[in-house]
C-alpha cells in the first residue's frame, strides 16, 4: 500500500484527523441507533449499507459545516498538494 493511504485506496491529507473522524462515525453510528459501538471497530457486518451510507452522508454534512464555519471565521487552513 502507497504511503498516506488507507484500505480503502483514499489519501488522508491529515493523518491526525484519523481519531477525530472515527469518533465522529461512531457518534453519529449512536444517534441513528445503528447498534454499533466504538471498540468493534470495523466490523459493521449488521448494519445495511444505506445505514453505512447515512452515517457517511451525515459526515459529508458536518464535515462541510464544520469548513464553511471555519472560511467564515477567517480560520482557512491552507491545502497541501
Amino acid at each position: 500500500m502507497a504511503l498516506g493511504q488507507n484500505g480503502s485506496g483514499r489519501t488522508q491529507l491529515v493523518k491526525e484527523a484519523h481519531s477525530q473522524l472515527d469518533n465522529m462515525k461512531y457518534e453519529i453510528a449512536e444517534e441513528l441507533t445503528l447498534g454499533v459501538h466504538q471498540g468493534s471497530e470495523d466490523y459493521w457486518g449488521a448494519v445495511t449499507s444505506r445505514n453505512c451510507g447515512n452515517v457517511g452522508g451525515e459526515m459529508v454534512k458536518r464535515l462541510i459545516y464544520m469548513g464553511e464555519n471555519d472560511l467564515v471565521n477567517g480560520s482557512k487552513a491552507p491545502l497541501k498538494k
